[in-house]
């Protein structure tokens, strides 16, 4: 199956959360584009050809207060799919407008269990009435870091999120340099909860590509809230695989897909839109960053 042409963009750095296992430093956590630069992305967005999806997330992109005033209104008049990454505070409101807006070009629906901040029973039953409001074929998805020193209580969680009817994906800890090593007896638990062998739709734990062909940069590239453009988060983290900025024109995609040189991939967006050759893509994809441990 060909690459499912896909971007990531970081609609804003902005964020309600301050999660205590969050990775980006709270420095990074700020900034947003003015109203003219919400209307130079969305420019740029038209420009594209084809049809791609447009997987937005934060910070928290609902946040941000041009998110629903003018990012989700414009991008509902182009022809492209939108996903979120979402830490899932909004209001059902505000969800329900959003909802309205997007339709049917709405592919999947990233919500972030943060149990720092919420109660897991309050969530599920908000998850509930949310997911009554989208069409079927869109993927609705609870994603869940699996935080060490609480390892021992998700499956608890896991079973309440499945017994609601909803999806649950696990993602592992991420740090600045890599995967967490939980200790040995956390080890098992994050194995029984993401099994043995997980596909990029079962769970993210941030395999290693290397050596592999990849369409990063050219069928998939990531976009911060400023309009600098990388071929993929890793790429990105250690300052390589610029493209350019898309607000100033200076964007160039790459001609087709190369050898990925890294030994993590800490998003599972582009194994599940079939970026890395060699790798059998699931019909939808459920997924998560990775780079951030909250919406």
């Amino acid at each position: 199956m060909p690459p499912r042409p896909t971007i990531e963009w970081q609609t804003n750095g902005v964020c309600n959360y301050d999660c205590s296992y969050c990775i980006q430093s709270r420095r990074y956590r700020q900034g947003h584009p003015s109203d003219a630069d919400i209307e130079r992305f969305l420019a740029f967005f038209a420009t594209l050809p084809g049809v791609w999806e447009i997987k937005m997330s934060g910070g928290e992109p609902f946040a941000f207060r041009g998110f629903m005033q003018h990012i989700v209104p414009g991008l509902a008049a182009l022809p492209h799919r939108v996903s979120v990454l979402t830490n899932f505070s909004a209001p059902l409101t505000v969800l329900r407008r959003f909802v309205d807006l997007v339709g049917d070009k709405l592919e999947v629906f990233s919500a972030s269990l943060h149990r720092e901040y919420v109660d897991v029973a309050d969530f599920i039953a908000k998850a509930v009435t949310f997911r009554g409001w989208l069409r079927p074929e869109t993927a609705f998805v609870v994603n869940n870091v699996l935080v060490p020193g609480t390892v021992s209580e998700l499956a608890a969680v896991r079973a309440a999120v499945e017994a609601a009817g909803l999806r649950y994906f696990p993602q592992v800890m991420k740090t600045k340099h890599g995967v967490y090593e939980y200790d040995a007896v956390e080890a098992a638990l994050v194995r029984a909860l993401t099994g043995a062998h997980p596909t990029a739709r079962e769970a993210n734990i941030a395999p290693s590509y290397r050596g592999r062909r990849c369409w990063a940069g050219a069928a998939y590239f990531v976009i911060d809230q400023f309009g600098y453009a990388f071929s993929c988060r890793t790429a990105k983290r250690f300052g390589e695989g610029y493209l350019g900025n898309v607000l100033d024109g200076s964007f160039r995609l790459k001609a087709g897909p190369e050898v990925c040189p890294y030994d993590i991939c800490p998003c599972t967006v582009p194994a599940n839109r079939g970026m890395i050759e060699g790798l059998a893509t699931p019909e939808s994809g459920g997924d998560a960053h990775g780079d951030r441990h909250t919406g």
